[in-house]
């Protein structure tokens, strides 16, 4: 077998692959000076990608998977696949008949320390205290409604997407003493520390009850721009939206306008939506309305996952799935090709 590891992979990464596979697994990275994990190029992987069986990587660049004739698996080191399906890599997997693994879970951890930093940074009103407290200005008067912090004790957090992310933060939120809500596609699938489980036909009612709102849901045709006008609407005037997922689950217009409105109280992100031209008009990676700005919003840019020991447990996952494969096994965390995760 012939593994493509899809970025100037480094002799260690390279050595841990090839020890964890069978004996006379060839495992090849493109030549080159290390720079960055994600810009890997046709070139680079032209001429191993053509015979290779199996791939592994954060990237691939068009026309690589049409040259792959031999490729039988992918071991994708992301816990999201949007991507692959945006370019038609999902589809083509099903047409060929070749196998997508990824590693979700690998970063379930620090994604979901992450959400619960942004619940409590928003709740406690955290980067306009730090503001005045380095300009040494005292709030006043005490307990002022523009002053005054929330509880995260005895309130209601709605999680929406209750995978391995959002069953972390169900995890941290009973911490704080909360009571917990689940919306998933399967409400029939329990999961320890949420008080009651429901489907998305409920969602409108679960919004209703919620302090805290956290979306963690994968980024599919069903759930894109799912988040909109009436789901902000259906929420209280007093709670907080927190997207830790994907940009795109969220309509930047109505958000915008309930932030600016005095409809919701405040949004933290660590995902921003992207405007492709051919869709949207003007193209970019920031917000359009400028979102990030307001003083009701924090955010940071794809920085969750960015934490100790979640590259190593990366790379570690995506051998897995490449060991499973090899030995026949059935694939852990293989990719539903119809449903896109």
């Amino acid at each position: 077998m012939k593994v493509l590891c899809l970025w100037h992979a480094t002799e260690g990464e390279i050595n841990s692959i090839q020890k964890a596979l069978p004996h006379g697994t060839e495992v090849v990275a493109p030549n080159g000076e290390y720079y960055s994990r994600f810009e890997s190029t046709y070139s680079d992987l032209e001429r191993h990608a053509a015979d290779a069986d199996a791939f592994i990587g954060w990237t691939i660049p068009r026309g690589i998977p049409e040259i792959a004739e031999k490729l039988k698996m992918l071991s994708w080191l992301h816990s999201g696949v949007d991507d692959l399906s945006e370019i038609g890599l999902l589809s083509m997997a099903k047409k060929r008949g070749f196998k997508v693994a990824n590693i979700r879970g690998a970063n379930a951890i620090a994604v979901a320390e992450q959400a619960t930093m942004f619940v409590l940074a928003l709740a406690k009103k955290t980067i306009f205290k730090h503001q005045a407290a380095t300009e040494n200005h005292k709030l006043f008067p005490l307990f002022a409604d523009e002053h005054r912090s929330a509880m995260l004790s005895g309130r209601t957090i709605g999680v929406i997407g209750v995978g391995s992310i959002g069953a972390h933060i169900a995890k941290f939120a009973k911490g704080f003493d909360m009571h917990v809500l689940g919306v998933r596609r399967n409400k029939e699938r329990s999961v320890e520390y949420v008080d009651s489980m429901h489907g998305m036909d409920e969602l409108h009612s679960v919004l209703a009850k919620c302090d805290y709102v956290v979306l963690a849901t994968p980024n599919t045709g069903e759930t894109s721009q799912f988040f909109g006008k009436a789901e902000i609407a259906a929420m209280k005037p007093s709670a907080f939206l927190i997207n830790i997922a994907r940009g795109k689950l969220v309509q930047e217009n109505h958000l915008h306008e309930a932030l600016t409105s005095g409809r919701l109280r405040g949004y933290a992100a660590d995902v921003w939506p992207k405007y492709e031209f051919g869709r949207a008009f003007p193209a970019g990676y920031v917000p359009r309305l400028q979102v990030q700005k307001l003083p009701n919003v924090i955010g940071s840019v794809d920085q969750a996952a960015n934490s100790d020991g979640v590259l190593e447990r990366y790379i570690r996952w995506g051998t897995q799935n490449l060991e499973e494969f090899a030995a026949g096994k059935s694939l852990t965390r293989e990719i539903n090709l119809d449903l896109g995760y």
